[in-house]
Order: C-alpha cells, then sequence, then structure tokens
C-alpha cells in the first residue's frame, strides 16, 4: 500500500492530508489564530467544586472554565500530606481538590460545542517512541506490539531511565528500536519536563507546554507508518519540517519534499473536493446503496441504506452486500470526518446470525488501521451496533463550520405554509387586542408570494373576518420563518 502526507502551510492555516492508495482518509486543519489545546499543560485554578458532578471547574485562562473529574485525578504527595488515606480512597471531589487551588492540568479533550475543555492530573508527554509520565515510575508497552520477547525487550531497556521524575509508556512505532534512540528519546523527555517544572516555579504564566503545531505533530505521531514521502508546498515550512525531523525523527528526513507544482498542491488527489464531500450527510456507495451521517451533541448516527441497489440474487444477499460495503465506507468516513464518542450504525436488518457475524468482522478488520481507539461493542437486541471512538480534537464538520443562521442547528426550517397560517392566526390575535385601520404584513419574498398567490382566498376570508384591509409587503432581507404584522 502506498502512502504519502501532503501538508499545505499558508499564514493563516495549515492543513494535512494522508493518501493511501491515491485516496483521501485523513484530513488535518488547523487555524492559526484558533490551535487546538490536546496536549498543553497548564498551572490552573480551582474556580468551583461540584460534589454533585464529582468534578471541578478548573480556570486555565481560556474564555470557558474547563472541567476536571474526579475519576482523571492522579493523587500526588502534596495531596496525600493534607487528607487522610481514607478520604482519598473515597475518590471524593471534595477530598481531592479545594476551591481557589492551584493545580497542574493537561488538556485531553478540545473545547466542544457548549462543553469546555476537559482535563487530567495525569500528565503525559510524548515524543518518537516513548511516552513520558511523570505520575508512575514503571514501563508499559502499547497494546499493538503483540510479540512477548519484544515486549520484554523494550521494557528492560527503558526500565533503567525510570526514576523519581516518572516513567514511560513505549509507543507501537517503538517496535524494533535500539537502545541509543530509546535513550536518547527518555532523555529529552525529562530534560522537557525539567523545563516545565522550572517554569511552573519561576512564572506566573498560566501556559506551561504547548503541544507541537499541526505538521510537526502529525510527523511525530505518523513515526512508525509507512509514508512513501512528504510533500509541502511552503518553502519556510519546508525548511523547519527538516530541521524538525533532522532532530527528532530522522528516518522521516529522506521522504521530506519541497512541493514546487504549478497546481495547488491539494489537487493533486481532489482533495479539496473529498473534504467538502466530508462535510455532506449523504455519502454514495458504488453498488448504489448509501450511508446517512448524522453529527449530534449525544452521538453519531450512521444509517445504511440499499439505495438503488437491487443485487443479482435475492434480498437477503443484496442487503448483506451492502452493508459489507458500508463498513468500509463507514470506517474510511470516521477517519475522514474525525468523528469521536458514541457512534450508532443502523445497518440494514439481516435475518442470518452469519451474515451479522460477517459484517461486524469486516467492520471490525476496517477498523483497525485507525490510529484512534475504537471499541466496537455488536449488536444490539434491535440490530444496531454500538462503538465508540476515543475523541480528542473537534471533528472536520466542527472546525470549518458553524451554526446555521435560519435554522438554529435544528437541520429544519418551517414550511412556507406554516408560516403562512402563523401570519394569519397573529392577525386575528392583534385584531382582538388592538384597534387598527389596516394591517401590513412584512414578509420574505417566497412567504409574499404565497400569501398573494396560492393561499389569497384565505387572505380574502381574513379580510372580511376581522373587517380590515390586509396588505402584503416583501422584505427580501427576511428568512422564510420571519415575519412582522404592522398596524396601520
Amino acid at each position: 500500500m502506498s502512502a504519502e502526507l501532503l501538508i499545505n502551510v499558508t499564514p493563516s492555516e495549515s492543513r494535512v492530508a494522508l493518501i493511501e492508495n491515491g485516496i483521501l482518509q485523513e484530513i488535518h486543519v488547523e487555524r492559526h489564530t484558533k490551535r487546538g489545546l490536546v496536549g498543553n499543560i497548564y498551572r490552573g485554578k480551582v474556580s468551583r467544586v461540584l460534589p454533585g458532578m464529582q468534578a471541578a471547574f478548573i480556570d486555565i485562562g481560556l474564555e470557558k472554565a474547563a472541567f476536571l473529574h474526579a475519576s482523571d485525578i492522579v493523587i500526588h504527595n502534596e495531596i496525600v500530606d493534607e487528607v487522610t488515606k481514607s478520604q482519598i480512597e473515597k475518590n471524593d471531589i471534595r477530598f481531592l481538590v479545594r476551591d481557589g487551588q492551584d493545580i497542574v492540568v493537561q488538556v485531553v479533550k478540545d473545547p466542544i460545542g457548549t462543553k469546555g475543555a476537559r482535563l487530567t492530573t495525569d500528565i503525559t508527554i510524548p515524543s518518537r517512541y516513548l511516552v513520558f509520565m511523570p505520575s508512575v515510575t514503571h514501563v508499559g508497552v502499547s497494546q499493538r506490539i503483540e510479540e512477548e520477547s519484544e515486549r520484554e525487550r523494550l521494557k528492560s531497556l527503558v526500565q533503567g531511565y525510570c526514576d523519581e521524575q516518572g516513567g514511560f509508556i513505549l509507543r507501537t512505532a517503538a517496535e524494533g528500536v535500539n537502545e541509543k534512540e530509546l535513550m536518547s528519546d527518555a532523555a529529552f523527555l525529562k530534560r522537557l519536563w525539567s523545563k516545565i517544572q522550572s517554569r511552573l516555579k519561576k512564572t506566573k504564566t498560566k501556559l506551561l507546554y504547548e503541544d507541537l503545531p499541526l505538521a510537526r505533530r502529525v510527523l511525530r505521531d505518523f513515526v512508525g507508518t509507512e509514508l512513501d514521502r512528504i510533500r509541502i508546498d511552503a518553502n519556510l515550512a519546508y525548511q523547519e519540517l527538516l530541521n524538525f525531523t533532522q532532530e527528532y525523527v530522522p528516518e522521516l528526513n529522506a521522504k521530506l519534499e519541497y512541493y514546487k507544482g504549478d497546481r495547488p498542491i491539494f489537487d493533486l488527489y481532489d482533495v479539496e473536493n473529498e473534504a467538502q464531500r466530508a462535510l455532506e450527510r449523504r455519502v454514495d456507495l458504488k453498488s448504489g446503496g448509501y450511508l446517512i451521517i448524522d453529527q449530534t451533541e449525544a452521538m453519531t448516527t450512521i444509517d445504511i441504506n440499499t439505495g438503488a441497489f437491487v443485487g443479482h440474487r435475492n434480498l437477503e444477499e443484496t442487503i448483506f452486500n451492502t452493508n459489507i460495503e458500508a463498513t468500509l465506507a463507514i470506517a474510511r468516513q470516521l477517519r475522514l470526518r474525525n468523528l469521536g464518542g458514541m457512534i450508532l450504525i443502523d445497518f440494514i436488518d439481516m435475518t442470518e446470525p452469519d451474515h451479522q457475524r460477517r459484517v461486524l468482522h469486516s467492520l471490525e478488520v476496517a477498523t483497525g488501521k485507525d490510529r484512534a481507539k475504537i471499541n466496537i461493542h455488536g449488536f444490539t437486541a434491535l440490530g444496531l451496533i454500538e462503538m465508540t471512538r476515543k475523541r480528542t480534537r473537534e471533528s472536520i464538520e466542527h472546525v470549518l463550520c458553524g451554526e446555521c443562521p435560519v435554522c438554529k442547528g435544528r437541520g429544519s426550517i418551517k414550511t412556507i405554509e406554516t408560516i403562512c397560517f402563523e401570519v394569519m392566526r397573529e392577525i386575528v390575535r392583534v385584531n382582538r387586542a388592538y384597534d387598527a385601520d389596516q394591517f401590513v404584513v412584512y414578509a420574505s419574498p417566497a412567504v409574499a408570494e404565497a400569501l398573494l398567490g396560492e393561499e389569497s382566498h384565505m387572505l380574502a376570508e381574513l379580510e372580511v373576518f376581522v373587517g380590515r384591509q390586509i396588505k402584503v409587503q416583501t422584505e427580501p432581507l427576511y428568512n422564510q420563518d420571519k415575519y412582522d404584522v404592522v398596524m396601520m
């Protein structure tokens, strides 16, 4: 499988696209004025403790207070000195933090919608092969490294670097890496942690550590991924990444290319159009079936339909083939749209248990390439599949889109007929409450046209009923559901 990264950099925005076999699989967007917060470490202050929610709001200098749950608080020595061990074991937020307390926290989820950032006191700092954890003194190994002998080898190599400063987790990319590279990573992470602690003692700033910008962060996280090349369309960004890879990710250094083509770099694999399609509800399948993806604050729902696909044998086979094809499309859309949290998939009903098992297996295999943690919980009694995908940063829709000013996020607006009836009811209400000579209705072009056209007979009957003349005035700037009834 061929894979490459396309990096588009402008003064105001950075975008990274992962292309596999000529098809866009992931796209990451970062606005320079609104960078993501995940991974940042802050000096926070507890602004409010909420015993009923077993959580606290923390001021880290953002517009919205951040959220820290009791389960995300690691017990450090300074806390143990203040409360008894029995109180700590209750995991009661009142015994873990107090109003006005200074606390070092890390962002694990960006602010999404009306929710503030999600925090933890379990600090982790990643590098190429290791993740440093100041709160532990042991070594952990990624579950994706399956060979037991390799796990033991890596553990024994890194164990010697653990001390009172902290411990490490070996990332998947560490598989097969030699001791020298692991030692270099461990030393770098310890130096970085020492700088953070020094900044904590010497300055009063809230931001103690900021994660890497998008382009460098992606290169760090893609260590171990088989990339054929990495193309960047800005010379300055190319030189910066060249210096970064030489120092931290030397194995990617030879794969960096400065793109000088006449065409925009995202036009090479139709990335712009693919990104635009990732914002649409409907995803067409090659067979003629399609998916409907709805992203809400609570969860994401995916519905599968056969559409124009009629199959070749029988209905059950048609349904099964559509569902199998849908699993591949769903796995791609989850990565492409960066959908996270709870996901509910409504496959077309299958009567044969074997078909259900094969569809579930196909979904598990298709999502196996995803770098985000995924848990698939199988079919429910209603024939739905429940799954979760770890959410840290906002989905591509939340990054690129905002709330519709017309429907206010509902996704639908009142019909013209409904608005016409509302206008007439309003005229009757105002006529009973006030004495007017005539009424003027100001409405959108579509509603005004309906009142003067297909609904004109009802307007004439209303004039007779209220005994007043009713005029209709078009207001081009009004939305469809906006109108005013004015007395003259």
